[in-house]
Parts: structure tokens; C-alpha cells; sequence
């Protein structure tokens, strides 16, 4: 671990970077270029003193987790995000867990979207990052380890991921997601992540073998869905994707016609946040 480059190498990419580069508000004048450590170690989900730690060549060696939140929260390109790991002393990520780092790009887009639900997905639907309209719609999907980042995955094991969805529509959900799987398995080959998930689920789900045997293909580039949340009940909503170049991640992006009802719920959304009511109180 060069602690001295780590050092040198954090503190120039956190003063290149200004709060409208990361979706923060600009605020009161700033007496020095940059984002504020406070704000790198928030963006990184540690504490303000472990990051200052880090800049002042006196903190642990970073876990690779940590490197990987560091890289995400000052936006580093691959190139960038290798040496990171390179002067912390650990080995630049495999091309397996490279594909989790964010596209740069597509979090520049992500950075700018906060009235209206958007998330970076994998091409095996593990939620990258949301923002926090999406995690009002959807739950924070942080928390889940292993095959279970996957939406496929809890799709076909985890009879709740179904209850955002009506009824008539899983089945076609159901396709879809296989659908998807099928083409990543393409594009990354049976002993990659993609092979362990479809091998996983061949094994779990009766319904996903089913499916795995009609060879269906597909990537959704646009979609029309419902989606029901638990207080504001269904809500009509236009979903977008826009992909990397090597289709192995996409920024999704829900949004209703304005003035309609899911427009309105939308905005009702964005007030209450993650709060909570009894499950006996439906608002809309």
C-alpha cells in the first residue's frame, strides 16, 4: 500500500470534482475548488474521519469494497478506478467484478435525475445505484449479497419481488426476465456470473427451467409497466434504458405523461420519500 500516492491520488481527484459533477446542490460560497471530504466520505458511505484518514496517509489499508465505493463516489474511469485499487495494495478488480463499477457516463445522467425514479442496473439486474426517487418506488436494494443482487434471481425464489407487479402482468415479466438472462449468458459464456445464475435458478425454480428451454432472447430497450406501491397504490409509468456501449449496464429511467395520474403519484413520491404508513392507509 503507497499511502502517500493513495493519499495524493484521493485529494486531487475529490478538488477536480464540483457538487453539480455529483447531483449535489452548489450551496454557500466554497473556500476551496472542489467537493468537501465530508461529502466524498457521504457519496462512500463511510465516516468523514476514515476518508480524512485516508488523504492524511494515516488510515487502514481499504477493504476492496471501500475502493469500490471510492471509485464510484469520485466518478473515476476504469483506467482511474484500476489504479486506485494499484496504490491501496489490492488487485485491480477481475472483468467479473469490473462490470459492477458504474459507467462514469451513465451516472453523469443519473447525477441529474432527482424528480423521477432512476437506477443503473447490471446485465444481470443487480441494482448498480439509485437514486432516491427509485428507492422510494422500489425499497433500497443495497442490502442484498450474492446471487440475491440479482432482480432475475429474487424473481424466481423470492415470492415477494412479484408484488410491485399486477397479477396479469408477471407472467410477461416472467419472460422478460429470462429473456434478458438468456442474452447476457450469450454475451459472457457459461462459466461466467451469468452461467452460475441460470444454473442457480435451473435448480430453484421449475417455472425459470420452463422458460431457460424456449431459448428467448431479448434486451428491452423501452417499456409501458404498472408498478403498485404499497401506499400510493398502481402506479402507469413509461420506462427508458439507456445502455453502455457493451450493453453491460443500463441506466432505467421511469416517468409518466404529465398531468396524468402517475404523474401526480410521482410527485406525491417525491414528498413522502421512504416513509411509511400502516398498511391499512392507502393514499390516491
Amino acid at each position: 500500500m503507497d499511502r502517500a500516492a493513495l493519499a495524493s491520488f484521493l485529494r486531487r481527484r475529490r478538488e477536480a470534482l464540483r457538487p453539480e459533477d455529483v447531483g449535489l446542490p452548489v450551496g454557500a460560497r466554497r473556500r476551496a475548488a472542489g467537493l468537501r471530504r465530508e461529502e466524498v466520505a457521504a457519496l462512500a458511505a463511510m465516516s468523514t474521519d476514515y476518508y480524512t484518514r485516508l488523504e492524511q496517509e494515516r488510515g487502514p489499508q481499504p477493504s476492496e469494497q471501500m475502493l469500490a465505493s471510492l471509485a464510484r463516489a469520485l466518478r473515476l474511469t476504469d483506467g482511474e478506478r484500476d489504479y486506485l485499487f494499484q496504490v491501496a495494495g489490492r488487485n485491480a478488480p477481475a472483468s467479473a467484478s469490473a462490470a459492477t463499477h458504474v459507467a462514469p457516463a451513465l451516472l453523469r445522467v443519473l447525477d441529474r435525475l432527482d424528480d423521477t425514479p432512476a437506477l443503473v442496473l447490471s446485465n444481470l439486474g443487480e441494482t448498480l445505484v439509485q437514486n432516491r426517487m427509485a428507492e422510494a418506488l422500489f425499497g433500497d436494494r443495497s442490502g442484498y449479497t450474492g446471487l440475491a443482487r440479482s432482480e432475475i434471481y429474487r424473481w424466481f425464489t423470492m415470492p415477494e419481488e412479484r408484488l410491485r407487479y399486477p397479477e396479469d402482468d408477471r407472467d410477461r415479466q416472467s419472460r422478460a426476465q429470462v429473456a434478458n438472462l438468456r442474452a447476457a449468458y450469450g454475451s459472457m459464456g457459461p462459466r461466467s456470473r451469468a452461467g452460475e445464475l441460470v444454473r442457480a435458478l435451473q435448480k430453484a425454480s421449475p417455472e425459470f427451467a420452463e422458460l431457460w428451454d424456449r431459448h428467448e432472447v431479448g434486451t428491452r430497450f423501452a417499456d409501458h409497466k404498472v408498478l403498485i406501491h404499497p401506499q400510493l397504490g398502481p402506479i402507469e409509468l413509461d420506462c427508458q434504458a439507456l445502455f453502455t456501449e457493451d450493453q453491460s449496464q443500463a441506466l432505467l429511467v421511469l416517468t409518466a405523461p404529465p398531468r396524468s395520474e402517475g404523474y401526480e403519484k410521482l410527485r406525491l413520491l417525491g414528498v413522502l420519500g421512504h416513509e411509511r404508513f400502516p398498511t391499512d392507509v392507502r393514499l390516491g
